[in-house]
């Protein structure tokens, strides 16, 4: 059986690993020049760094068992760092049923509703009953007025922007039932993952191809699937999984016009992502959540109060994160222009802050990075089969109900290659 694989993200390292460990052999086509999708990194020193601000939670079984698997599991860190949200001018830690009830920011009263209202979302076993109920309508009822206004809709509105009030709870329910207190990271970046598993499929004899842009996708005389690539090149395979977002993907084949009017409606955000080296600390806290207004950026990440600055030859980290509509013009901005939007609201997030201390600063940008998750999303999914044979589609707007991730792109690859892998055996 040969297959080509488009996108060497985690969901496509990790079927291309579990075909090729079964004796198929697999083409693997990436655009970008290195494995990883959105958890691949960049050299910071000696040492990766993600591109995007990752963690992992100690639930997140799926990519810790991947992590073992490749004999990486003693360079993972644990940790219970500060994550608190910006609110009137200063940070309050939420992050654990200890801090919602001094959460001084709220009366005691609206503490105990906030922390009733999580606790009915952490430990309810099924989303069904959330998926047709609106986030902002269910936060505001059962927190009360002052919590939702204060805390969550902020956040709601600086990660979803103009659809916040279309948002479903099941997305609410996921980021509360799937996560941990403890969060973990892979000293020396997640890129080590991914090169490791693109070098087993190498060995493996698989074909990897990257700096490659898929172009097109028809079929041949014999049935076969060809896959052509921006560049010129082309692979000719029985079987082709594409990981690719399925609006992308649904443009590089003709498909039907009632399957493709039924799945080409998944929306996303782009991802933004500006990161900064410092020449020292900006604070105590790791993951500050943006809550009161007038600021360009969601989250202000401090990753060295998770990975000592040690570990990056004194390089103390910090990621200015936002999610945007693709059309947003940051997205044509040039790093110069963000970090001088960005600097006045630095400044007045972290009163000691001066521009002199910034030593290096690198910007990234991503499509299709976070779904906007609607009451009815589960119906608007596509089945990994598609209506033409031997082209399946696995890819991140596939993982719900969870929320978009390394562990659950892991998960849903591992899933999908056991029952193809069983559906051919003999």
């Amino acid at each position: 059986m040969e297959t080509a694989i488009l996108g060497a993200g985690p969901v496509g390292l990790t079927l291309a690993m579990r075909l090729a460990l079964a004796g198929q052999h697999v083409t693997l086509i990436e655009r970008e020049q290195h494995p990883g999708g959105l958890a691949a990194g960049f050299p910071v020193g000696q040492v990766w760094l993600d591109k995007f601000y990752h963690h992992l939670f100690t639930t997140d079984n799926a990519i810790l068992d991947l992590i073992r698997a490749v004999g990486l599991d003693g360079d993972l860190a644990w940790e219970m760092p500060d994550t608190s949200l910006f609110i009137h001018g200063r940070s309050y830690r939420l992050d654990s049923p200890r801090s919602v009830m001094e959460f001084s920011a709220l009366p005691v009263w609206d503490r105990l509703r906030m922390g009733i209202a999580l606790g009915m979302l952490r430990y309810a076993p099924s989303v069904r009953p959330f998926e047709r109920t609106y986030a902002d309508a269910w936060l505001r009822r059962w927190m009360g007025r002052q919590a939702y206004e204060t805390a969550w809709k902020p956040q709601l509105v600086g990660k979803f922007g103009e659809h916040a009030s279309e948002i479903s709870l099941a997305w609410m329910w996921a980021r509360t039932h799937d996560r941990s207190l403890r969060l973990g990271y892979l000293k020396g970046g997640f890129q080590r993952l991914y090169d490791r598993l693109a070098a087993i499929i190498a060995d493996l004899g698989g074909d990897l191809r990257f700096g490659a842009a898929v172009q097109g996708i028809t079929r041949v005389r014999d049935g076969r699937l060809r896959v052509t690539t921006a560049d010129g090149q082309e692979v000719v395979a029985q079987r082709v999984i594409s990981t690719l977002p399925t609006r992308v993907t649904l443009d590089l084949m003709p498909f039907t016009p009632t399957y493709y009017r039924t799945y080409n409606t998944t929306r996303a955000l782009g991802a933004h992502s500006l990161v900064l080296s410092l020449d020292r600390p900006l604070s105590p806290v790791y993951w500050l959540a943006i809550c009161d207004p007038g600021y360009p950026f969601l989250v202000a990440v401090e990753h060295t109060n998770m990975i000592a600055a040690s570990e990056y030859s004194g390089r103390h980290l910090l990621y200015l994160g936002a999610y945007l509509p693709m059309r947003h013009p940051r997205f044509h901005q040039s790093k110069e222009q963000v970090l001088e939007e960005y600097l006045p609201a630095l400044q007045r997030i972290y009163p000691g802050f001066r521009r002199a201390a910034i030593q290096e600063s690198w910007m990234f940008a991503a499509p299709y990075a976070q779904p906007i998750v609607t009451p009815g999303y589960r119906e608007r999914i596509p089945p990994h089969t598609t209506p033409i044979p031997g082209l399946y589609l696995v890819n991140m707007f596939q993982v719900y109900p969870h929320d978009r991730g390394q562990n659950y792109a892991v998960a849903m690859a591992d899933a999908f290659a056991r029952d193809l892998l069983r559906r051919e055996e003999p």
